[in-house]
């Protein structure tokens, strides 16, 4: 089976400019996502895809594939989708899963990347699969930059939201307070399909675009981990993240890479 990793990253984000490169101890952001995501034994490749010269430069410099998308992309999913094109033309191999790894993760393990993927390699009838990690604090569950998830008893998505679901207004003590991880493995003709479909009044309302998926009828499943990570949408989780990976053994595989 041929399984492959596509990292997309762009210098332009709204909320944080030029943060696939910010500095995590020596390496840039879109680097630490890469370096940890090829070490998941599933995967045959690991690629970036992006539309700026300077991430490409920074990926040949440090030895990782790169391809060069769009610079019109809105979605992740459709520069990751154009990419996924590329690599199979570039290679002459069709690719039957292709992980989409957000490029602000840099905490992620690479044994997320395999746990995220299996549920596609056992169950054909899987198409997506989302990670979902517990979150500890009142503050990170009312933080609009961390979209939230609720699932049925399938451990299928019934419902995501930048808001904080279930609710706590309700009088209940204690509520499962569960946030997406974004790697996301899809079918390779899946992700196709996800993006040809028309954009969905969920999914533009909430800004989550696995709402699309709900919407026409299909399922997200969902896999549970147990690791902390954090993603990186301002300058203050960077700093937070900075912290949290000042001893991180894993960066000692790659962190001479810059």
């Amino acid at each position: 089976m041929n399984i492959i990793a596509i990292i997309p990253a762009r210098m332009g984000s709204s909320r944080f400019p030029g943060k696939p490169l910010a500095d995590i101890h020596g390496v840039p952001m879109v680097g630490h996502v890469a370096f940890r995501t090829k070490m998941s034994p599933l995967l045959n490749a690991t690629y970036v895809a992006t539309c700026d010269d300077v991430i490409q430069k920074y990926c040949q410099d440090a030895g990782l594939p790169c391809i060069m998308t769009s610079d019109t992309h809105v979605r992740c999913s459709t520069r990751t989708a154009e990419a996924l094109l590329k690599i199979e033309e570039q290679t002459g191999s069709k690719v039957d899963i292709v992980v989409m790894v957000q490029g602000d993760e840099p905490m992620l393990l690479p044994e997320m990347i395999s746990k995220a993927v299996q549920p596609l390699i056992d169950d054909p009838k899987i198409n997506v699969v989302n990670l979902m990690a517990q979150m500890d604090t009142l503050d990170e569950f009312n933080d609009p930059n961390e979209v939230k998830v609720v699932v049925d008893h399938n451990s299928d998505a019934l419902y995501f939201s930048r808001e904080p679901i279930p609710s706590l207004k309700k009088g209940a003590q204690k509520v499962p307070m569960r946030k997406q991880v974004c790697i996301i493995p899809f079918r390779r003709d899946y992700l196709l399909k996800f993006n040809a479909l028309e954009e969905s009044p969920l999914e533009i309302y909430e800004s989550v675009d696995m709402l699309r998926i709900l919407e026409h009828g299909d399922k997200v499943h969902m896999v549970e981990v147990t690791s902390r990570t954090y993603s990186v949408d301002t300058p203050e989780d960077l700093e937070r993240v900075r912290t949290l990976m000042a001893n991180d053994t894993l960066m000692q595989a790659y962190g001479g890479k810059k």
